[in-house]
């Protein structure tokens, strides 16, 4: 989605509220428990054709399936991978392990627990061919069942080293070698999204939240940036075999509601991130720590050809952004850009990123979304 002469389109981050029969589900299947696979499908099926009705009746231009099916949007990927054994508890984000009291009662769900990470105790390969290709097919049913005229579609899938950073390394000698056997494993579901012709979506919060974890959370601003440039070389060696002009890659600061103290500033890990083989780039712009970053992209203009995704719509509050808000937020990116880089409006992330884990109440996530609409038709007013 890169034509933007007449206005401003809009999209979302992938994840959307879940119906509670579909998270009860999924809470089955965590726990190891038995689902009847016709009961699976169906449930999953009326849940991706009201997710995708829902965002043709709210105006979105680039829609996708919700993540309807998936507990995580990046554990999803223990079930499409060899080698995974069990899971481990793990540290939290660095800013959260200062707050301990509100990290445990916060981050913990009857459905997921975030401090648990799956453990890598053989050679990863990737196995989910038939899982994926079970989701794709969903979208597409329900797409049809809709008629939606979307101006495009997407489809998210996990960044390597954001599956590296949140699985336990048991069987590689190093993180390197454990990073590109992500890397060629993941490249299968790359290239299996991109034969549909849709956009793939790559979902890389590591790329700004590195200097969060554990190996690099004493580390210099140096290192930081030498691990991202690492990630980055990984993920364009996944993307080899997919144009360019089809992905868009999303990176934030975490999608919790965290202090966020020991963020990494946008401007200095901007040059680093626009060296990934994509064209499409969205950011937090809405996130109340990183409100004020928009002038990164004029320090670090944003590459020729891309396309700018800011989040302009907090996803970690129930306040319902006003649609003037919204704007002002599109007018001063816009300002901030040069004139011929593209904006579609956006999220700051997804709505459902961790099934169970919904900090915006279901109902007022769609009203956000209106809004989003809404306030991109009032910056197109002012910018165009």
């Amino acid at each position: 989605m890169t034509a933007n002469d007449d206005r401003i389109r809009t999209t979302h981050i992938g994840s959307l509220p879940r119906p509670p029969e579909l998270l009860d589900l999924l809470k089955k299947r965590q726990d190891g428990e038995e689902v009847d696979d016709e009961e699976w499908e169906e449930t999953v099926a009326d849940a991706t054709r009201r997710v995708v009705e829902r965002q043709a009746d709210v105006g979105i231009d680039a829609a996708n399936n919700g993540e309807q099916s998936r507990v995580s949007f990046n554990w999803y990927v223990a079930d499409r991978l060899s080698g995974i054994e069990g899971k481990r508890e793990q540290e939290l984000w660095a800013d959260l392990q200062e707050f301990p009291d509100y990290a445990e009662e916060t981050f913990k769900t009857d459905i997921i627990d975030l401090s648990m990470h799956p453990v890598v105790a053989d050679a990863v390969e990737y196995t989910g061919h038939d899982e994926a290709e079970a989701e794709l097919a969903a979208f597409d049913d329900a797409l049809d069942a809709v008629g939606a005229d979307f101006e495009d579609t997407f489809v998210t899938s996990a960044s390597p080293s954001v599956v590296t950073a949140t699985h336990v390394n048991d069987y590689y000698d190093s993180y390197e070698e454990f990073l590109f056997a992500v890397a060629d494993a993941m490249a299968e579901e790359y290239e299996l999204v991109a034969d549909t012709g849709m956009t793939l979506q790559i979902d890389a919060p590591e790329l700004l939240t590195v200097g969060q974890t554990a190996a690099y959370a004493d580390e210099s601003l140096e290192d930081i940036k030498g691990a991202t440039r690492l990630h980055v070389e990984a993920l364009n060696e996944a993307l080899s075999n997919v144009p360019e002009e089809q992905v868009r890659l999303h990176t934030c600061w975490g999608s919790y509601e965290g202090p966020g103290h020991l963020d990494t500033d946008l401007v200095e890990m901007l040059p680093e991130i626009y060296e990934a083989d994509i064209t499409g780039l969205s950011v937090e712009q809405a996130n109340h720590r990183h409100q004020h970053e928009y002038r990164a992209f004029a320090e670090h203009p944003v590459p020729d050809g891309w396309t700018l995704i800011p989040g302009v719509v907090d996803v970690k509050t129930n306040i319902i952004d006003h649609p003037e808000t919204i704007a002002d937020r599109l007018e001063r990116v816009a300002d901030a850009v040069d004139d011929g880089t593209p904006l579609v409006a956006a999220p700051d992330c997804g709505f459902g990123t961790q099934a169970g884990i919904g900090m915006v109440d279901p109902e007022i996530a769609w009203a956000k979304l209106e809004a989003l609409v809404e306030g991109a038709e009032i910056a197109t007013e002012r910018v165009y």
